[in-house]
């Protein structure tokens, strides 16, 4: 425990109500500055996509090869690719798109468990963020589109706050593509099922927001479609 941590402890075992008041007020000052890095950094970067899935993925997974493979191929037709900068589908997308000559983001999260920085990122395009909303701050901003591999809580986070933003005509609408029909399949059903049909809480163009594909021509076709019909918005 950091010692501004144990003196906020502190103060709550204290009532101090005060000091706990100052103490979030001066939070602000280092959310401010994760977006000002954030912003500093990436507004350079030109068109990339976003690359998700999960960190526990091992390199002889066959999603792996398949984030690897995605990456490398968006490098060969203009985009770089950003990802949450760990291990796993993370480190596949940075490595495929450092084989093809690509730029290679990585806006990695601080955790006391499981991610560190993977070695495959531009050395000068790798930011750490303590606060996962910043984080996704960015990747919404700077990403010309989403390629979610199978990931857990964190990848379904990432992926239904970008359709969300989308839906509600946040952002400007960009492809999201869902890959590996066998791992999607049953999550696409039950939305199909329950949340559409049965209980109404979602339009049925709203499932037109995303698009699930098996391969990597199919996952890099999806996204250049896509810019054959609408320009790069100016978020770079």
């Amino acid at each position: 425990m950091s010692t501004s941590e144990e003196k906020i402890l502190r103060a709550f075992e204290n009532k101090d109500w005060n000091e706990i008041k100052t103490h979030d007020s001066w939070h602000i000052f280092k959310i401010m500055s994760e977006f000002v890095q954030g912003f500093e950094k990436l507004s350079e970067i030109g068109p990339c996509v976003s690359i998700f899935g999960s960190a526990r993925t091992k390199p002889d997974n066959k999603y792996y090869k398949l984030a690897e493979e995605i990456a490398y191929k968006l490098t060969q037709i203009g985009y770089g690719v950003i990802t949450g900068g760990g291990p796993g589908i993370m480190e596949a997308g940075n490595k495929g798109a450092k084989l093809g000559g690509g730029k290679s983001v990585g806006v990695n999260i601080v955790l006391e468990f499981e991610q560190h920085p993977n070695p495959y990122i531009d050395l000068d395009k790798m930011i750490n963020f303590d606060y996962f909303f910043v984080r996704k701050v960015m990747f919404m901003k700077y990403a010309q589109g989403f390629i979610a591999l199978p990931g857990g809580f964190g990848t379904f986070d990432e992926l239904f706050e970008a359709i969300t933003l989308i839906q509600t005509d946040k952002i400007a609408r960009f492809p999201i593509v869902l890959v590996g029909r066998d791992y999607w399949q049953g999550l696409m059903e039950w939305i199909k099922k329950s949340v559409l049909a049965e209980e109404h809480n979602v339009a049925a163009a709203d499932l037109d927001l995303f698009h699930l594909v098996d391969t990597a021509d199919e996952a890099v076709e999806h996204i250049h479609a896509f810019y054959q019909k609408y320009v790069h918005k100016p978020n770079f």
